[in-house]
């Protein structure tokens, strides 16, 4: 599954308004990180975590890491913030990002 790149654009110009939901500090992805992470996907479709790590090579890697454990897609990464998303199996109209 991969995005369009006018797919890419639409999901950047929505996640542009959004805030972190999600803060993943510098002793990395924990197991109640990933299920939030998980949930505020199945809810909102498109969410954007902060990543308060220092070392950038650390940080890259705790992305994509976080992507494929969700199985969620990386739209965007700018500085410690990145914007993934990965479609609701149900979405829901008041909560999806995408549908509000």
């Amino acid at each position: 599954m991969s995005l369009t790149s006018t797919q890419k654009k639409q999901f950047r110009t929505i996640g542009h308004k959004l805030n972190p939901i999600i803060t993943v500090a510098g002793n990395g992805l924990s197991e109640n990180i990933l299920l939030e992470a998980d949930r505020a996907l199945e809810d909102h479709e498109l969410i954007k975590v902060k990543f308060a790590v220092g070392d950038r090579d650390a940080k890259k890697q705790l992305i994509t890491e976080m992507a494929k454990i969700v199985e969620a897609l990386i739209v965007q990464e700018i500085g410690n913030v990145a914007l993934f998303y990965r479609a609701a199996k149900t979405p829901d109209p008041k909560l999806s990002n995408l549908l509000r």
